[in-house]
């Protein structure tokens, strides 16, 4: 039976490109060495962080107590009481990990961390009380069920399956005698078990990316447990290869960062990261390693920064350092994921993308860490596994409770209703993303191009126009009406995800975003509560956070110091205000939701801009609204977009031409693995070659090895 990672050779193409030559292989190079970030300036960024995460202890906070333990570790003149971390503190959480809910495996991964460091100081019933959890543990989704239990973890996400892989591996490596719980199998028995998914796991990151492209939430949930795992193993392959996959994970930050935030086009976030780089789960890993930002730290119990502090055999590449903080003007192209389409022609063989079988159970955690559950040519599939490790009855699965109602007319009926409904049935599919991110030193925009247009999608964030931590720009189609809450983070959809992809095109500063939904809101009983939307678009536009806002001619330009964003919409604009008695503002006086009423298809033109180029604001507002905007066949689908742009004359983009600039067309997507200016990555390559400033990283994973200078 094949693996995810190992389909038929016959039906994957090759890369078009070779690694570069490298050395043989040899262990990390250790801190301090050529090539890695300055060992001084390291240690000065962790020990500020340190003094800020232990100024009050937290006892029954994992990552809290793992700060006070590092640091009284590398800080003689540190003392803490550790007496009040014992088990009543952390009872809440070990009745959690009792009843299989979602996210331990988070917290095991912490906890490790935990139970490594405090022997000896913590105590012991505490470090017994974690093993036991450890032994108790359901580490996979096919392991033996209970009949009288449900799990109610998630194992299926990108970020999810590595984690999991991780804990098991290193709870078997803490305890290789015991006999756990579930299995029947010993603790040296899982960590063999769980080795090679973790292997595999790296190799899909090198070869596809990252299917929840550039995620200010997940991207951490990458980083960690990568660390997790090459500070608390014994394995030369695992730490050479994990270090590796690490360095990928923080390129792809570095390359997407901007003055602190992660400002990309995002495969999966939320309301509360997405509002503000301060509350992104990536703030304090970049600002640890890259220094991008003068904002001040945001948590004591930081799962990026706090982990990296107890780092002994991870340091960051310099280059990557470099490529973070650099000046330059850039254009980053980048391809995520895996195709997979959920409106091609129903088969009874379907095709699947390098030959990772649709039907083979083996392949099913592969499949849905896509988001691929309710693709129609995983629908058998996924309604098998359902059934058979009764997740229906899970608490993650309830808000698949409209596919379950169509399934009940049995998987040939469910997989024909999911392709007829594709455009809302696979809302969490993710699929092979093209991104485009144009840098400044000023500003960045960044969107994902022609990605599932019209399609409703649960969480992704398709295009940003970023100038700092605050003053940020996008727009969504709203699912819901925003919650009437107090609390700033709470969303039902109004902000998170959007209830159909725009269709948008990018040329360095300039994106177009065609807003036509590809389905009418239903209003039955058994969908409408899913898939209803609002007949609106609308855009964030935090006035506050900028230096001034004016409105001219259809668009609204904002200044912050030397940078510029621009934004028209071709159905007229207005400001909701929103109580802040009633909806959570964040302190903001002005209004920050631009809306877009008399209905979801919409066209918004963005352009950003800077001093350098555009000259004072006030030319930069003359240009822009002087330019010719306008949209012609305004109907779904249909919109023709034309812009003469400051930047780049004559623009036109449809859906059915493309891109035309100046009367030539542009081709659109099909980007390499990688292409920017400190280095290139074909599609497949599972290389990463980057230079900048007289530092470079390589890294061969076929072969194993990586190199810096």
């Amino acid at each position: 039976m094949a693996s995810a990672c190992t389909p038929d050779p016959g039906t994957v193409p090759a890369p078009s490109c070779s690694a570069p030559p490298t050395g043989p292989v040899l262990p990390p190079v250790p801190p301090g060495s050529p090539g890695l970030i300055d060992e001084a300036l390291y240690q000065a960024s962790v020990t500020d962080y340190l003094q800020f995460a232990t100024q009050n202890l937290q006892p029954g906070n994992i990552t809290n107590v793992v700060a006070h333990l590092i640091r009284a570790e590398r800080d003689p003149g540190f003392s803490w009481d550790p007496s009040p971390v014992d088990v009543n503190a952390f009872s809440a959480l070990f009745t959690k990990f009792d009843n299989w809910k979602d996210t331990v495996d988070f917290d095991l991964m912490y906890l490790h961390w935990m139970r490594r460091l405090g022997q000896g100081i913590l105590d012991p019933s505490l470090l017994a009380a974690v093993e036991q959890r450890m032994v108790e543990f359901r580490y996979r989704w096919d392991d033996p069920l209970p009949a009288d239990r449900l799990d109610h973890k998630w194992f299926w996400s990108e970020n999810h399956r590595v984690i999991m892989a991780v804990d098991e591996y290193l709870s078997g490596l803490a305890l290789p005698d015991r006999v756990f719980t579930v299995t029947g199998l010993t603790g040296e028995q899982h960590a063999q078990r769980a080795r090679p998914t973790i292997l595999e796991w790296i190799q899909e990151r090198a070869r596809f990316g990252f299917s929840e492209w550039h995620s200010n939430v997940y991207m951490l949930k990458n980083i960690t447990p990568l660390v997790t795992l090459v500070e608390l193993s014994d394995d030369d392959e695992l730490i050479r290869l994990g270090t590796a996959a690490i360095d990928l994970c923080l390129a792809d930050l570095a390359l997407n960062l901007q003055r602190g935030a992660y400002g990309a086009t995002r495969g999966r976030t939320y309301k509360k990261d997405k509002m503000s780089a301060l509350d992104e789960d990536t703030f304090g890993t970049a600002k640890l390693l890259f220094g991008d930002t003068d904002q001040g730290w945001t948590s004591t119990s930081d799962t990026g920064a706090t982990y990296l502090c107890g780092a002994q055999r991870y340091r960051v590449p310099e280059v990557l350092r470099q490529i973070a903080v650099s000046d330059r003007v850039s254009t980053t192209k980048e391809r995520h994921g895996v195709p997979l389409d959920p409106h091609e022609a129903m088969s009874f063989d379907p095709q699947p993308a390098y030959g990772i079988a649709y039907d083979d159970d083996a392949n099913l955690p592969f499949w849905w860490s896509q988001g691929a559950l309710t693709a129609w040519q995983l629908v058998p599939t996924t309604l098998s596994a359902a059934e058979k490790y009764r997740l229906w009855e899970t608490d993650l699965f309830a808000e698949y409770d409209a596919i379950r109602e169509v399934a009940s007319a049995g998987p040939a009926v469910a997989q024909l209703a999911a392709r007829e409904l594709a455009s809302m049935a696979a809302f969490g599919l993710l699929s092979e993303a093209n991104t485009y991110t144009w840098r400044s030193p000023e500003v960045m925009l960044s969107s994902v191009v022609e990605h599932r247009a019209g399609d409703a999608r649960d969480q992704v964030h398709a295009w940003q126009a970023t100038i700092d931590h605050e003053a940020l720009v996008f727009t969504t189609h709203p699912q819901r009406p925003t919650p009437q809450s107090l609390d700033w983070g709470e969303d039902s959809g109004y902000w998170t995800g959007t209830a159909s992809m725009p269709s948008s095109v990018q040329q360095d500063n300039v994106a177009f975003h065609v807003y036509a939904p590809a389905y009418e809101p239903p209003t039955d009983p058994l969908l409408g509560p899913t898939f209803a939307y609002e007949r609106e678009t609308h855009a964030y536009f935090p006035q506050d956070h900028f230096d001034e806002v004016v409105q001219q001619g259809g668009w609204t330009i904002g200044r912050k110091g030397d940078a510029y964003i621009a934004l028209w919409s071709y159905r007229p604009t207005q400001w909701r205000i929103h109580d802040p008695s009633v909806v959570a503002t964040n302190g903001m006086v002005q209004p920050f939701d631009l809306v877009a009423p008399g209905g979801a298809d919409n066209v918004w033109v963005v352009e950003v801009g800077r001093r350098a180029d555009h000259g004072e604001f006030a030319d930069f507002v003359a240009a822009i609204t002087a330019a010719e905007v306008e949209v012609t066949r305004p109907v779904y689908n249909e919109q023709r977009v034309r812009y003469v742009s400051p930047s780049h004359g004559e623009m036109s983009y449809s859906r059915s031409q493309g891109l035309v600039i100046e009367g030539s067309a542009v081709p659109v997507g099909d980007h390499p693995r990688l292409e920017s200016p400190w280095g290139e990555v074909c599609h497949l390559g599972e290389f990463m070659a980057l230079n900048e400033g007289g530092h470079s990283l390589t890294i061969d994973f076929q072969k194993g090895v990586r190199e810096v200078t």
